[in-house]
């Protein structure tokens, strides 16, 4: 459910949403979800002084509270 939270939040940012690649990998108390974007797109999603990435990691933590799970976003180059 938290792969499918970040990859619509993100699509809906970026100019090249066709370019954007997310995966999950689970561990047993901790899940990190990889986010790829389009190069020129980056900025986009880190946004000023981080807070658009702030945004969605709080939302991908108040998601993931449902699950009993922990979440962590890595935003990848």
């Amino acid at each position: 459910m938290q792969k499918e939270l970040i990859e619509y939040v993100v699509k809906a940012l970026v100019d090249s949403p066709d370019a954007v690649e997310v995966k999950e990998v689970e561990g047993e108390q901790t899940s990190v979800i990889e986010l790829r974007v389009a190069k020129e797109d980056l900025g986009k999603v880190i946004g000023k002084q981080g807070r658009t990435a702030r945004a969605m990691r709080t939302l991908l933590g108040a998601a993931s509270t449902k699950s009993g799970k922990r979440s962590v976003l890595e935003i990848l180059e």
